[in-house]
């Protein structure tokens, strides 16, 4: 068996471990089944989530905010760390602003967007794209601080202008770096779309887990969690193979 084949069958058959030592755990009662329902009391809630469509309409709420947000924060944090990785000035200007607003907390700005944007959608766009666009501008930044000098100098002396610089040195050399930040912005969009579905959304993954917690459904809650956590797990693959593609001479690795 292959290196890359071994991960993958890593990568799947660990989950499955996971599901069977929950389950012992409650059949054997290591764990308190009203908190900890076992995985096959969970399953139980599938089907009448599936076939009311509710799991389905929540889900699909979820992942478009969750791509739209991650749109409007990743892209201005690929172009401005790309500029900022290139320019000293800029980097100079902008370090101070990025250094006192990365660390805050960006469940703590939700009240804030609210007043902002309302309670509408825009809202919720606005505390992922919030999220994503930091990790995505300091990895990107970091990515073309790491390129080789050489590789500028050689640019610049066959001719190549900003937007070549930009495109066929900065970007490629700072990929890995780059999917890095991609990998954790999309685990943070997970969390924060939850956390905006919880306080101001009648839909979405996050507001079916909040309502199943409230109306004492624990397998129902579980079930929302299962799936945030299948998405998770299902994008961090596609990751992998998109990585392994772009960047063949790196390889993936996990974050």
């Amino acid at each position: 068996m292959g290196e890359v084949a071994g991960e993958r069958l890593v990568s799947i058959l660990s989950p499955i471990l996971l599901l069977v030592l929950w389950e012992g755990a409650g059949r054997f009662g290591l764990l308190d089944v009203r908190f900890f329902p076992p995985p096959t009391a969970i399953a139980q809630a599938f089907p009448t989530l599936l076939a009311s469509g509710e799991l389905w309409d929540d889900t699909l709420v979820s992942l478009g905010r969750i791509a739209i947000g991650f749109l409007i924060g990743a892209v201005p944090g690929l172009v401005l760390g790309l500029a900022m990785g290139l320019s000293r000035y800029l980097r100079a200007a902008l370090n101070p602003m990025v250094g006192a607003l990365y660390p805050i907390p960006k469940s703590a700005i939700l009240p804030l967007l609210i007043l902002v944007f309302g309670t509408g959608e825009t809202s919720k766009y606005a505390i992922v794209a919030s999220g994503v666009f930091f990790l995505v501008l300091l990895n990107t930044v970091a990515g073309v601080l790491s390129i080789e000098p050489v590789y500028l100098d050689v640019g610049r002396n066959f001719g190549a202008g900003r937007l070549q610089t930009f495109l066929t040195v900065a970007l490629p050399g700072a990929l890995p770096l780059v999917f890095t930040g991609i990998r954790l912005a999309w685990g943070t969009a997970l969390i924060l779309i939850v956390v905006g579905e919880i306080f101001v959304s009648r839909s979405g993954l996050g507001y079916l887990i909040n309502n199943s917690y409230q109306t004492f459904q624990v397998e129902k809650m579980y079930a929302g969690l299962i799936v945030l956590s299948a998405i998770g797990y299902l994008s961090f693959l596609l990751l992998d193979e998109l990585q392994r593609w772009l960047i063949p001479w790196r390889g993936a690795r996990a974050v």
